[in-house]
C-alpha cells in the first residue's frame, strides 16, 4: 500500500518510534495522520510537526479507543491504516503483582484487540484497509528480566498473525513492528541491556522499515535483521536456543526499568 493521500492513525506519537512513524508518513504524503496518546502535550507537538490533528487517548481504555477511532472517521475520513504503537515495559517476572500484569496486558495487547474489533468491519465493509500492530523481537524470541512484557509481545504478534490469516481474504492487510532495542523514553537508561546487543536503533530506521514494508504488504517489520537468524536459531534447536537465552539471563537477567 502506498501512503500518499491516506488517513492514517498512530497511537504512542507522542515521542519514539511513534512520533517517527508520523513523520515519515507525512513525508510520504499522507491526507491526515491522527497522533494518538495519553500525552496530549506530546501528542499535540508530533501533530504541529506535520499538520496532523492529536487525541488525547489512555490505550488501556476501550471506550477511548473506539472513541478516537469514530471521531478520527467523523473529522477526516475513513482510516485507510492503524498503527497500534502505544506499549509500555514491565521489569520482573511472575512475582509482578495482578495489577502490574493487567495493566501490560490491556496496552501491549486488549488495546490491539480492541481496534480492530472495531475498525476491521468498518475496513471489510469498505473493501480493505491496513492495521499495523507494534510488538517487539521479544515477540518472536522473549525477553530477559521481563516476563509480562515477553508475555504480551507473543499476545501481540499471534494476534496479529490470527486477524491476517482470519482477514486476508476481506482485504484487511496486517504487519507488527518487531525491533530489538530502539532509542526512545522506555529505553532511556538501558544502552546496555541485552535487547541492545546489536546495537541501538534510532526511531527513523525504524520508521523507514515501517514505510517499506506497508509498500511491499509484508507481514513482519523487522529493523534489525539480526531477529531473522535468532528466529531460525530457535525453531532449529529449541532446547539449543533455550541453553543461549539461558546464559544470556545469567548475564542480563536483572534487568530493571
Amino acid at each position: 500500500m502506498e501512503l500518499k493521500d491516506k488517513i492514517i492513525v498512530v497511537t504512542g506519537a507522542a515521542s519514539g518510534i511513534g512520533r517517527a512513524m508520523c513523520l515519515r508518513y507525512a513525508q510520504e504524503g499522507a491526507k491526515h495522520i491522527a497522533c494518538v496518546d495519553r500525552d496530549i502535550a506530546g501528542a499535540e507537538e508530533t501533530a504541529k510537526m506535520i499538520s496532523g490533528k492529536a487525541y488525547q487517548v489512555d490505550v488501556s481504555v476501550k471506550d477511548q479507543i473506539t472513541g478516537m477511532i469514530d471521531a478520527v472517521e467523523a473529522d477526516a475520513g475513513p482510516i485507510d491504516l492503524f498503527c497500534s504503537n502505544a506499549g509500555i515495559s514491565i521489569a520482573g517476572g511472575v512475582e509482578v503483582d495482578d495489577d502490574g500484569w493487567q495493566k501490560i496486558w490491556e496496552i501491549n495487547v486488549m488495546s490491539h484487540v480492541w481496534a480492530a474489533r472495531h475498525l476491521v468491519p468498518l475496513m471489510a465493509a469498505r473493501g480493505g484497509g491496513y492495521l499495523l500492530n507494534t510488538s517487539s523481537a521479544a515477540g518472536l524470541l522473549n525477553q530477559i528480566g521481563s516476563a509480562p512484557y515477553g508475555v504480551t509481545k507473543h499476545a501481540a504478534v499471534g494476534l496479529a498473525e490470527w486477524l491476517a490469516l482470519t482477514y486476508g481474504d476481506q482485504g484487511i492487510k496486517v504487519s507488527v513492528l518487531c525491533p530489538q532495542a530502539v532509542r526512545t523514553e522506555m529505553t532511556r537508561g538501558h544502552e546496555d541491556h541485552v535487547a541492545a546487543i546489536n546495537g541501538m536503533m534510532e526511531p527513523g530506521p525504524v520508521a523507514d522499515a515501517c514505510v517499506q514494508t506497508i509498500r511491499d504488504e509484508n507481514f513482519l517489520v523487522l529493523p534489525h535483521q539480526e531477529v531473522v537468524q535468532y528466529m531460525r536459531n530457535k525453531t532449529d534447536n529449541y532446547d539449543k536456543w533455550i541453553g543461549g537465552m539461558r546464559k544470556l539471563n545469567r548475564q542480563f537477567g536483572n534487568f530493571d526499568t
